[in-house]
């Protein structure tokens, strides 16, 4: 199928809903698209008073579209991925729990992020592309890096001695603690990934959402 008809209807004469409502309808051309968009949209207007939004509607490629946050691979076979818009939101609410002047502790930030990360993973758990599952796992936990960094950027000394609590070895560690890069780029060094790995954030209970994802996988 690849063709989509993405109707955008709101409140009519005479007819009420309770919010506007969207539909996609797939057909297998762009011909048979068009005639049933025309048949909807006049179906709709001549017998429920109701007018369609165009901004919102259109005849195109289902992975041209978008729909409740999903939408489709550009593959032979189709695959329900993540949209951009999607992607976006669920990041821009990682920055907001993870901006590094909050001054809370880690095991907060972590909280909060597992309360999010778990709802938003039920909702997407339809996502065929893992992928982008492991790659926003990924980001999250440089994230996080780059918060404790900057909990210890107040001096050479106390990047240090952190570092090398965690297990870097002396070089790393001074290296990274004299450094005049700012936590954003240190979150990437290998020294940090080595004191704040998958282990340690893990031992910290946070969610990793690439586990949870192949844990509904198996078990739907």
């Amino acid at each position: 199928m690849s063709r989509e008809v993405h109707a955008g209807f709101w409140e009519g004469l005479g007819v009420r809903f309770p919010r506007a409502t969207h539909r996609n309808i797939y057909v297998r051309s762009e011909r048979p698209g068009k005639r049933v968009m025309e048949t909807i949209e006049g179906f709709l207007w001549k017998r429920l008073k109701l007018k369609v939004n165009r901004q919102k509607s259109a005849v195109a490629r289902p992975q041209e579209r978008q729909f409740l946050g999903f939408s489709f691979t550009s593959n032979r076979w189709l695959k329900i991925k993540l949209a951009d818009k999607a992607l976006k939101k669920v990041k821009h609410r990682v920055k907001k729990i993870t901006r590094r002047s909050r001054g809370v502790s880690l095991s907060q930030v972590v909280k909060e992020l597992n309360t999010f990360l778990r709802g938003w993973l039920g909702y997407f758990r339809l996502i065929e592309t893992p992928t982008i599952i492991k790659d926003l796992d990924s980001w999250i936990r440089r994230r996080l890096r780059c918060y404790m960094i900057k909990q210890w950027i107040k001096n050479c000394h106390t990047r240090y001695q952190r570092l090398r609590s965690l297990g870097v070895s002396g070089k790393g560690a001074c290296g990274i603690a004299v450094s005049r890069k700012g936590p954003w780029a240190l979150s990437n060094a290998k020294p940090v990934k080595v004191a704040l790995s998958n282990r340690f954030f893990a031992e910290k209970g946070l969610l990793f959402l690439l586990d949870q994802y192949e844990l509904k996988a198996t078990t739907t």
